[in-house]
């Protein structure tokens, strides 16, 4: 729930980068993923004055940026996409193999999670972002069963697609 000190710059600076990761998992040309940010910036200062509580604001943001991100999508569709997701995905690991292995596997669940159909491709995305199936059916305007049902065949079509079983979502 907001409260009256909540601002928008703290917004920006506590949800900025999942805000940046929902734009991302939608939009791999880095000035286009820019500006749909800066879209769904403008969308949720916007949208601000009618948070009422009802949803936790993390879900609140989360849904904003889910709905510019489809809008986005749904024009860009009569553009053909010319540019790959960027490889530099940070792992964390110790070793520069590791990390190059680390780095492609990521690289792969991305490109099969932007193939999945967005019904498909919603829920994913807001599993990676920690959202509970709740949180998701919130965000998404459906019911939790409905979330976990959407959740449960993207994860048979990833694992179809990757051919493997050791990706974990």
């Amino acid at each position: 729930m907001t409260q009256p000190q909540t601002t928008f710059e703290e917004i920006i600076r506590d949800y900025g980068a999942m805000i940046r990761r929902i734009a991302l998992s939608y939009e791999s040309a880095p000035h286009l993923a820019d500006e749909l940010v800066q879209e769904i910036y403008v969308a949720v200062w916007r949208a601000l004055p009618s948070f009422r509580g009802e949803a936790g604001l993390r879900t609140f943001l989360a849904r904003i940026a889910t709905n510019r991100a489809v809008t986005h999508v749904a024009r860009a569709m009569k553009v053909p996409r010319s540019v790959e997701l960027d490889g530099q995905i940070p792992s964390g690991l110790a070793s520069p193999e590791h990390q190059a292995i680390a780095s492609d596997r990521r690289v792969r669940l991305m490109r099969a999670v932007r193939e999945l159909p967005l019904k498909y491709r919603q829920p994913v995305m807001l599993v990676l972002e920690g959202l509970t199936l709740e949180e998701i059916s919130q965000v998404l305007g459906i019911t939790s069963n409905a979330a976990g049902v959407r959740m449960s065949r993207a994860k048979q079509l990833l694992k179809d697609s990757l051919g493997e079983n050791d990706y974990e979502i």
